[in-house]
């Protein structure tokens, strides 16, 4: 196992790995998406403020890149305000404590910006995207014999996102979402839920986030977790189907 990103307030907060989407990068473009899964590991909530990335040459090894491509990327990621880089004995690459608000695109030269404009099919292809993969991703996840600290680990998470503050609640319910992907066993399935989550998120940041909505939801969360946990793949697939599609009637109400 990789090492964790680590942080007092990350190993008491987060149950899942810090390292969860620091895989091998596959394909042509190896800066855009070591851009993407350290972006990815921050914007979704498994590196916290404050939490510390492991040191360059590791996570070059964790994602089969090389040092100078981590280097680029983390410097790409200090200029935008995401993480920053303490020099010195007890220096390293950390998360920023103070996350910029708005949502960050590269565009095709590799640039990052904070620019975000979606067209009406850019819209509806996330929102058939998300349904897609989200509701495989529950499905599978009830079909495949959990171990007794997977199941612990995803109830730990459902409840901590049904406690969770109005400020905090889009980080937590997206962990609850990237573990029941990764419950799978099929790492690809992880990476690309990660994509489209990132993408929903952006979304959801421009609609308001609504008491009631949020009181379905953890209602919704719990049908889905309790249907992954009893092995009833259908009933699983289901109440995703439900819980997503709640969330596109919203974008499509306020967005659409």
């Amino acid at each position: 196992m990789s090492p964790e990103l680590h942080s007092d307030q990350a190993v008491a907060a987060n149950p899942l790995n810090g390292d969860l989407l620091l895989r091998p990068v596959r394909g042509g473009n190896t800066y855009e998406e070591t851009v993407e899964r350290l972006l990815q590991t921050i914007r979704l909530g498994l590196a916290l403020p404050g939490a510390q990335f492991p040191p360059e040459r590791e996570l070059a090894a964790m994602l089969e890149v090389s040092r100078d491509t981590v280097r680029l990327a983390i410097s790409a990621l200090v200029d935008a305000g995401y993480l920053i880089v303490k020099r010195g004995r007890y220096g390293g690459t950390f998360v920023a404590e103070n996350l910029p608000s708005q949502p960050l695109r590269m565009g095709r030269d590799g640039e990052l910006t904070h620019n975000l404009e979606f067209t009406h099919d850019e819209l509806e292809d996330a929102l058939v995207l998300r349904q897609i993969l989200e509701c495989g991703a529950a499905e599978f996840a009830a079909v495949r014999s959990l171990t007794s600290v997977e199941r612990e680990q995803l109830w730990a998470v459902l409840k901590e996102t049904s406690l969770s503050t109005a400020e905090n609640y889009r980080m937590l319910d997206s962990r609850l979402h990237l573990l029941i992907a990764e419950l799978t066993g099929s790492p690809s399935l992880l990476s690309e839920v990660a994509s489209s989550r990132m993408r929903i998120n952006e979304l959801l940041d421009g609609i308001p986030l609504l008491a009631p909505n949020i009181s379905h939801s953890n209602e919704q969360h719990e049908a889905i977790v309790l249907a992954i946990l009893t092995g009833d793949s259908e009933k699983a697939r289901a109440a995703m189907a439900d819980h997503v599609s709640g969330s596109a009637a919203l974008l499509r109400g306020f967005l659409g």
